[in-house]
């Protein structure tokens, strides 16, 4: 009966299963193979240079869903995302550091063991953390999460047997899966093609984790808080334990995240970690859309590219300094002042960032030629 009723009306739901089915429509699961047969293929016929820029702008989609969890649909408001970035790749270069270099390391390369590390002690952390936020909202506690900002950049800075110290750093982790090193060439794939393809798996599994998150008892609890948490607590959501389930979540795919950002650049830097970066990933969730996991990735490998157009940009302009000095502006200078206009921009015209322009798109093409 069911299967007649929805035969020619693939929106239509006749149970909240199919309404909450991971890929509930034949065109999203067209789409998604689409897109995952076009992202397989990508390696063979970019550049690494740009093989480059899409791998690090795929670990950086790991972490904007993380960020997309605790502020898009648990509602609490974070800009400390780049302290757990940090706690991440730090953990990472440690457990996978040479135990007879200058810095502190295990000299354990395995993949899954310094990925799982970095994740579990960010975790460790946000779950420390998470009771500000049963006690914070809003203003208050988006100026608790940047003090953590500011305090894990002095940490980072001044812990020199870890971090290597300011302007000097240290190696980051490196990946080993099966005995083989993927941030080597090889035979058959570059080093370039390597970390590509394992970003995009490795984005694969974290999306649909965070999907079946969003879309569980948790996921909903998370929307009653966003939406109003004294009624939530009314109905019996436990306040306390599911705003730390989403922050201790957040702070894991954020570590994630950081240690695979830098495994692709191949190097950490205590001074990346700072206010900037937080606000780069709080522009990709703005950018690509709340409360929507495609809408992290695309916001994630939008501002990733963002990143490199504007050294492309500051290389021809002579107003622009590299890094410092050389002209009235830097580069950081002006990625801030382009991740402030985009914020402003799709605020004002666009508030569901591009899953929003997504959405107006499909719309238009699913009743055209009507317009209404």
């Amino acid at each position: 009966m069911a299967m007649s009723l929805t035969r020619g009306r693939p929106l239509m739901r006749t149970s909240y299963a199919q309404d909450m089915g991971l890929l509930n429509t034949r065109g999203k699961r067209a789409g998604v193979g689409v897109i995952l047969v076009l992202a397989v293929l990508l390696p063979f016929l970019a550049t690494d240079g740009l093989l480059v820029v899409f791998a690090t702008g795929l670990a950086a989609c790991i972490g904007a869903i993380g960020l997309n969890l605790v502020t898009g649909y648990a509602g609490q408001v974070s800009l400390g995302h780049a302290f757990f970035l940090g706690i991440g790749a730090y953990t990472a270069a440690v457990i996978s550091g040479d135990p007879e270099g200058r810095t502190l390391g295990l000299g354990i390369s395995l993949l899954p063991v310094w990925l799982l590390g970095a994740g579990v002690v960010a975790a460790a952390v946000g779950l420390v953390v998470s009771p500000l936020a049963v006690r914070l909202r809003g203003l208050y506690l988006a100026v608790v999460t940047i003090g953590l900002v500011f305090l894990g950049e002095h940490i980072f800075k001044e812990w020199d047997t870890v971090t290597g110290g300011p302007g000097v750093g240290r190696p980051s982790a490196r990946p080993r899966l099966f005995g083989f090193d993927l941030a080597a060439d090889g035979a058959m794939l570059t080093r370039e093609q390597k970390l590509y393809l394992l970003m995009l798996v490795l984005v694969v599994v974290f999306a649909i984790a965070a999907r079946n998150i969003a879309r569980s008892d948790v996921g909903r609890a998370f929307a009653a808080i966003r939406d109003r948490d004294v009624a939530a607590a009314v109905v019996g959501v436990n306040l306390m334990r599911h705003k730390a389930i989403a922050f201790t979540v957040s702070s894991f795919y954020a570590g994630c995240a950081g240690a695979l950002v830098y495994t692709v650049t191949g190097f950490v830097e205590p001074g990346s970690f700072s206010l900037l970066l937080s606000v780069q990933y709080v522009a990709m969730i703005l950018i690509g859309g709340v409360a929507t996991i495609s809408g992290s990735i695309m916001g994630a490998l939008f501002v990733s590219s963002l990143n490199t157009a504007s050294r492309e940009l500051a290389a021809g302009l002579p107003f622009i300094g590299a890094v410092t000095g050389g002209g009235a502006l830097n580069v950081f200078q002006l990625e801030g002042i382009l991740y402030g206009l985009l914020i402003i921009g799709f605020l004002i015209f666009e508030p569901r960032g591009l899953y929003g322009i997504w959405l107006r798109a499909r719309t238009y093409w699913t009743s055209w030629p009507f317009t209404y």
